[in-house]
């Protein structure tokens, strides 16, 4: 048993938690808790290390590594070559979307509705701990890929003087493309963009969370035959 934080295998998962240039250096990330350690073997991806409070290292030096505010039971390392690769039909490109909660969140919803996601430059890290938890383990089932990947037709979701939800991809296939939700996306990806819609909404609202704009562009997609 584990019993000393100066450890090698518990200052490595230390950099994973903490750094994302650690976890693209290495090649690796780590995951907190049964939940998603579950997630990944029902996914089939195997942990290249797996540490058990109480039965390989000291439940003590696992609260310490802990970036939740429970401290989990295990603590799993997992290669980020092994998460799923490949472009779906219907997928989500997100233009900057910083917020890890928020591409962890777009994950999951990503998930629900059997879409992909595609990410550019100045995305959060889908590896990284608050978007992993956001995911629910979706990050082991769903495919991701770079923005530029993402299929053809790309719809710009706008607050505003789009087209209607229920009047673009009717086929099921191309992406929506979400941007930050301060700066929105910029005009250089619009132009890229074949269509732009809207979401309605109340005239008192000014817009919705980007997760949030996600998940019902997947649901428009999803109920629409």
């Amino acid at each position: 048993m584990i019993t000393s934080a100066h450890n090698p295998r518990l200052k490595l998962i230390r950099k994973l938690l903490e750094s994302r240039r650690q976890r693209e250096k290495e090649g690796l990330f780590a995951c907190e808790g049964d939940d998603l350690v579950e997630a990944a073997r029902a996914a089939g991806i195997e942990p290249v290390e797996l540490l058990v409070a109480g039965e390989d290292v000291d439940a003590a030096l696992i609260a310490q590594l802990s970036t939740l505010a429970h401290p989990p039971r295990v603590i799993g390392v997992y290669r980020r070559a092994d998460l799923p690769r490949g472009v779906r039909p219907t997928t989500l490109a997100l233009w900057h979307v910083a917020d890890p909660g928020n591409v962890g969140t777009l994950l999951r919803a990503a998930d629900a509705f059997g879409a992909g996601v595609a990410l550019s430059a100045g995305c959060a890290d889908p590896t990284g701990p608050k978007a992993l938890r956001a995911s629910a383990g979706a990050i082991f089932r769903v495919p991701v890929t770079r923005f530029d990947d993402a299929p053809r037709p790309w719809v710009a979701l706008v607050a505003h003087g789009g087209t209607a939800l229920s009047q673009v991809l009717d086929s099921g296939h191309g992406s929506f493309v979400l941007g930050a939700e301060r700066e929105g996306l910029p005009d250089d990806v619009l132009a890229r963009c074949d269509a732009r819609a809207t979401i309605e909404l109340a005239p008192s609202s000014e817009s919705l969370n980007v997760a949030s704009a996600g998940a019902i562009a997947l649901y428009e997609v999803a109920r629409c035959p």
